[in-house]
């Protein structure tokens, strides 16, 4: 589990195909001996396990589960990622509550510097659309934010000047693509409902009869 305050940026170093799926090293800004091996670590938002410390890098196996699911099929040597070791009991929830299990993947549709904010909109997958409300919490690369606006299948969010110092968000071009995770929360409140709904599914009209808007 993790709260989506991210602790630094990585470089990847190297990248190796296996049989299935793929192993990365990466560089943390962190000294990497305070790594254990078993741990988790989110890169970029994708809960891996650290397979192997060596020199100045970690490494990690990527399932092809998760390449499938997330940006990291596509990284190449010399990327950066950002990085956020596992919560423990006792931690500040300073962000929320992220998994590290990538729903999907959102891109990049436009891109606004402000004078005091970065403001990035993204276009979401359709089946995630239901679980993202305006100042509702979403995970994109790992970074906890909070929505701004939702209009359909886009969603706005504001990076302030630290976030976009201190992550990888600031790097991204309009129709780069980026991990998404929807709030916890509201993907179980969604499974509890469904079987009561009609079709097409959860609707915002439902949620506010219920009680939960």
């Amino acid at each position: 589990m993790f709260t989506g305050l991210v602790e630094g940026v990585g470089e990847v170093t190297e990248i190796r195909r296996m049989a299935e799926g793929l192993r990365l090293a990466v560089a943390p800004p962190f000294p990497v001996a305070e790594l254990a091996l078993g741990e988790s670590v989110a890169v970029s938002g994708a809960c891996l396990t650290v397979v192997k410390v060596a020199g100045r890098a970690f490494q990690v196996e990527v399932s092809p589960e998760t390449l499938s699911r997330s940006t990291i099929s596509g990284k190449k040597v010399g990327d950066r990622v950002n990085l956020e070791r596992a919560l423990r009991l006792g931690d500040r929830l300073g962000g929320h509550l992220v998994t590290g299990h990538v729903d999907g993947l959102g891109v990049l549709r436009e891109r606004r510097q402000g004078p005091e904010h970065l403001l990035l909109s993204f276009e979401m997958p359709a089946g995630l659309a239901p679980l993202v409300i305006e100042k509702g919490s979403i995970a994109v690369d790992g970074v906890s934010l909070t929505v701004n606006a939702v209009a359909g299948q886009v969603f706005s969010v504001n990076i302030i000047p630290f976030t976009a110092k201190d992550t990888t968000l600031a790097d991204l071009k309009v129709g780069d693509r980026v991990n998404l995770e929807t709030d916890i929360i509201g993907k179980y409140v969604a499974r509890l409902l469904s079987p009561h709904l009609p079709k097409p599914g959860l609707t915002g009209e439902f949620l506010a009869r219920h009680g939960f808007l």
